[in-house]
Formats: structure tokens, C-alpha cells, sequence
């Protein structure tokens, strides 16, 4: 019985101190979301439950509802940023991710606009060093919890045994329960959306579909995927354009990784390769061709 008090008086001593750091967030008219004050003057929340750009208040630990503006947005990473200079400089300490085991202990703690804190119990059902969601982002690491996440507490802060932060609480990438976007994700993005109010976004200017490759010509080229991915779209003057690349040709690897679908060129299109060439080989007329691809920002190109 002690040892059960015990558990129940930390839990409430962790999500206490958490609670110091989380906002709600109020973008309609009724019901709430969570936000966690990551850095002075600024709250980090989940992208997908911000339902306005505009007349945004957050209700401070404090019970004070203030104004909010938004920095900016990240569906492929489901995080968003809100500058409000009321937002204190009360921080949870970051904790270990790669620490982080299946069966570890979680509380995600998020807040209410009349109610105050509220917290979730749940557990690390999964975590990958590396995964990549079906935006295109890469989360490193996933950690997947199994626990049940009310409205209200989505965009929340996970925390660990400790009371230390792992991330931010979403459910957009997880079939079942929830995932903790972690911090280091969070860094990353918060800091762009400040300082450029948008995350750059590279692209090709092509549009593709799997196409499967004849046996004897996978054996001739010593290609084991059984796939590859055709052009079906070239946009005028876009990076592929300017490299030579025209409907029909098929694209069997890029930045020297296989492409058996269209998904893989995904993973070579995120902001830090804006602006770089990649090479790429191409099949066209039965023969492989090397060309160079320089890596376009789709928000410079009006789009």
C-alpha cells in the first residue's frame, strides 16, 4: 500500500512540475489544446489540432489568458510555433530519449482553459532509433506510447520518470495511442519557423509512378529492386527540367540509394539539401544515364 502512495504522490509531484511549463490553447470557439513553453516567448504545440492562424489565446500557468501570434507551421513534422511575450522563461528539463525503453513510465501533461492541468498515464509501447513518417519526416527516435490522449491534452509535454521532457504529445503519426515528437525535432523546427516563419522544402519538379523493370534488363544493369519510378510529369524549368530529365525516363537511384518508388525521393528532398546536386541514374531508351540534379526550394519557385 505505502509503495502505491508513493507512486501516486510523484506522479502528482511530476505533473505539478511540468505543469508549470504547459499552456492551453484556445483557436476556436470551444474546447482547447495544449502547448509547452519551449523557449522564452515562444509555445511549441501540435500543428494539426491549431485550427486558426489568427485571434490565438493561450491560458498561462499562472491563470492569465493572454495573446498569441503564430511563427509558424510543420505538418510533416505536426508541430507549430506561437510567439507570445508573456511566455515565461520557466523551461522542463530535457531528458534522455535514447534512454527511453519499451514498458518505461510516461505522463503526457497538458492543460485546460478552466479546468487546470491534466495529465495521462501511459507507456513506451515502441521505440526506433530512426523512422520515417509518411510526410517525410524523419523522427529520431520514435518513441510510441500507449496511452489515452484527450483533446485536450494534445501538443502536451511527454515526460519521463524524471519529470524531464522527451517531446511533444501527438497522435498524427501513430495508428493507436500516441507519439512524443522529440525534442531534438522540436529544436530544429522551432528554430526555423522563428527565424523564417516556414521550414524550406526541396523538390524535383517531377511527378512519378512505380513502374516494374523486365527481369533481363534488372540482371544487365545488376539492379535488384524489382521497381523503379517513371516520369510522368517534367515542370517547366524546374530542377529536373534543367537537368535534362523528359517524361518517360525512369528513375532507378538518386544521391546513390535505389528508388523502387516514388516515396524513396522523398527522403533526399528535406531543407538541408536545398541547393545541392545530386546524382541520379536514369534509364532511358534501354540505357542508363548519369545526370545531376540540383535540389530546388519549392517556396522560391512561387509555389
Amino acid at each position: 500500500m505505502s509503495e502505491l502512495i508513493e507512486l501516486s504522490n510523484a506522479l502528482a509531484q511530476v505533473t505539478d512540475h511540468a505543469a508549470a511549463s504547459v499552456v492551453a490553447i484556445h483557436a476556436e470557439a470551444r474546447g482547447s489544446s495544449s502547448g509547452v513553453v519551449w523557449r522564452e516567448g515562444a509555445i511549441v504545440t501540435a500543428e494539426h489540432a491549431l485550427r486558426r492562424d489568427e485571434e490565438i489565446h493561450v491560458t498561462l500557468p499562472d491563470g492569465r489568458v493572454v495573446p498569441a501570434t503564430l511563427a509558424g507551421r510543420d505538418p510533416s513534422t505536426d508541430l507549430a510555433v506561437l510567439k507570445c511575450a508573456d511566455a515565461g522563461n520557466h523551461f522542463i528539463d530535457r531528458g534522455d530519449a535514447s534512454a527511453v525503453k519499451p514498458g518505461s513510465i510516461t505522463l503526457v501533461v497538458g492543460r485546460t482553459r478552466a479546468s487546470g492541468p491534466v495529465a495521462a498515464l501511459g507507456v513506451v509501447s515502441l521505440v526506433v532509433a530512426e523512422r520515417r513518417t509518411w510526410t517525410g519526416s524523419s523522427l529520431a527516435p520514435y518513441i510510441r506510447l500507449d496511452v489515452g490522449l484527450q483533446p485536450t491534452a494534445v501538443g502536451g509535454a511527454v515526460v519521463d520518470a524524471h519529470g524531464k521532457i522527451l517531446g511533444i504529445a501527438s497522435p498524427r503519426f501513430a495508428r493507436f495511442g500516441a507519439i512524443a515528437i522529440p525534442a531534438a525535432t522540436v529544436d530544429r523546427v522551432a528554430e526555423t519557423l522563428l527565424k523564417k516563419g516556414r521550414i524550406p522544402r526541396g523538390y524535383l519538379g517531377v511527378a512519378l509512378q512505380p513502374v516494374r523493370l523486365p527481369e533481363q534488363l534488372r540482371q544487365s544493369m545488376q539492379h535488384k529492386e524489382k521497381t523503379a519510378a517513371i516520369i510522368l510529369e517534367v515542370e517547366p524549368d524546374g530542377p529536373a527540367h534543367k537537368a535534362g530529365i523528359v517524361i518517360g525516363d525512369i528513375l532507378i537511384s538518386l544521391a546513390g540509394h535505389a528508388i523502387s518508388r516514388p516515396e524513396n525521393v522523398q527522403s533526399h528532398l528535406q531543407s538541408e539539401n536545398i541547393g545541392k546536386s545530386l546524382a541520379a541514374k536514369i534509364l532511358r531508351g534501354g540505357a542508363v544515364r548519369d545526370v545531376s540534379i540540383a535540389v530546388g526550394d519549392r517556396a522560391n519557385e512561387g509555389e
